[in-house]
């Protein structure tokens, strides 16, 4: 073991302790004879003093060390004199009188300060991504994001909810959002799509009969990226059997209430206020409204609910779905489906908070025939519907309970969480607003002999459009 403690864990009952402590260097101080570093590590950060009448040899390798050097040091935690007691920090109040020091690793000067008054561009933070995370700022963002999902877990776990994991390659079937394609080297001219959710999949679990499904899920979309949008991104995913809108809404609720308590210390209040579409489209003027300053409760969350089933398409002169063909339509206007289409009410259903969308579901539609009837408004015939959606509509033949879900965005949650204005800072390795990873270069070229087995060919000049 090359450690006995972290670099947060030692206090004043150490006293009088042999230690050792591995991290990195945070800072070098000269004091006359005396030579101070900082040593820090993800749990936090401890003074060592070196003194040449004491660990000479100690005290001559110190002379070397840089910031952010990987060290292995040894010695004796003393208090430190009166007057220079460091009350900010868990180990404030000791220092280790350093014994052995190993340099396991030096390091090139970093391109900027690990801390978190940082004056540096977007860019360069993004670039030096593994330089970036050891701020305890950022460190601090994945730590709350690896809580969060412990929450999660636990939660779902102890209401019997099953987790199961989705296909990341599968079937094309664009509806809004463009799919991200992978070509397939065996089966040469097909593509498989990565899922921009695992809608389809999770319908067809309650048709085998899971009842209870969740899952933490990866989810990819190819669109014009904003701060609160990236190209992959993670929702919490969510389908239930032989339930209704109050079933998601309490669910959603609870966990809610519990992952702010847990991650914030904050109590919130339950249940949350329910808005029409159309009352906040006249009161506010989006269907995400920011109750803030009404309700007076930091993070303010509220269910949009009877949104429309449908939206006109004027380009293409058409009905669509307003948010995916598999969401149920209100019982009341079943019989106005093909007379009245704008005037149909969907039994959807957004959370938002503090002016931002953080979830979306609906009851969905179980019955094969009214499946079809949505299917023929928006303009999908039997050929096409089978082409897209034919292992969905295939699974409803045998059985399907009616059900309904949600997904909430955890990227943006987490955001919110941390005070921050965009989810690439709760993001291990984001992409940038254009889409990509400066870390890597992706996306990249890729040489002829990888696009010869996929039967592939790049257009001349489509490099440059």
């Amino acid at each position: 073991m090359l450690r006995t403690h972290t670099c947060g864990q030692l206090n004043a009952a150490n006293v009088g302790e042999e230690v050792s402590l591995c991290g990195w260097v945070a800072s070098r101080r000269d004091h006359g004879k005396l030579i101070f570093i900082d040593i820090r590590d993800r749990q936090g950060i401890t003074q060592v003093v070196f003194v040449p009448k004491d660990s000479p040899e100690a005290y001559k390798n110190a002379q070397n060390l840089r910031s952010e050097f990987v060290i292995l040091l040894k010695g004796k935690v003393n208090s430190r004199p009166q007057g220079t007691i460091n009350s900010k920090i868990p180990t404030g109040e000791i220092e280790i009188l350093a014994r052995e020091l190993e340099i396991l690793n030096p390091s090139l000067t970093p391109p900027f300060e690990i801390e978190d008054s940082l004056n540096v561009t977007e860019e360069m933070r993004l670039k030096y991504r593994y330089l970036d995370l050891r701020r305890k700022r950022v460190l601090g963002n994945l730590v709350m994001r690896s809580n969060l999902s412990k929450v999660i877990r636990n939660f779902m776990s102890e209401r019997d909810f099953i987790e199961c994991e989705t296909p990341i390659l599968t079937k094309s079937t664009p509806e809004g959002a463009r799919d991200y394609l992978v070509p397939s080297r065996l089966n040469p001219g097909k593509f498989y799509a990565l899922p921009q959710s695992p809608q389809l999949f999770k319908q067809i679990l309650m048709v085998a009969g899971i009842e209870k499904y969740y899952q933490i899920a990866k989810c990819f979309r190819d669109e014009d990226l904003r701060a609160d949008r990236q190209p992959e991104f993670t929702q919490l995913d969510i389908e239930m059997s032989f339930i209704d809108e109050e079933d998601i809404f309490s669910l959603t609720e609870q966990m809610t209430r519990l992952i702010l308590k847990e991650i914030k210390g904050v109590d919130i209040k339950l249940p949350f206020p329910r808005i029409t579409f159309d009352e906040a489209q006249k009161k506010y003027g989006t269907d995400k409204p920011d109750l803030r300053k009404e309700l007076n409760n930091e993070f303010a969350f509220a269910w949009v609910v009877d949104f429309p089933l449908f939206k006109y398409n004027t380009e293409e002169k058409r009905w669509e779905s307003e948010h995916h063909p598999f969401t149920s339509p209100a019982q009341k206007d079943l019989g106005i489906l093909e007379s009245d289409p704008e005037k149909v009410k969907s039994r959807s259903y957004d959370l938002v908070l503090n002016g931002m969308e953080m979830g979306s579901g609906s009851i969905r539609i179980h019955s094969p025939e009214l499946q079809e009837r949505i299917f023929k408004i928006i303009g999908i015939d039997k050929e096409q519907a089978r082409k897209r959606f034919g292992f969905l509509l295939e699974a409803f033949q045998f059985g399907a309970p009616p059900h309904g879900g949600i997904a909430l965005g955890l990227d943006r949650l987490l955001a919110i969480l941390a005070g921050e204005e965009s989810i690439r800072e709760v993001i291990t390795f984001p992409k940038t607003s254009a889409g990509s990873c400066l870390l890597t270069d992706a996306p990249s070229d890729v040489d002829e002999k990888q696009l010869t087995e996929l039967n592939l060919t790049i257009k001349k000049g489509r490099e440059k459009q």
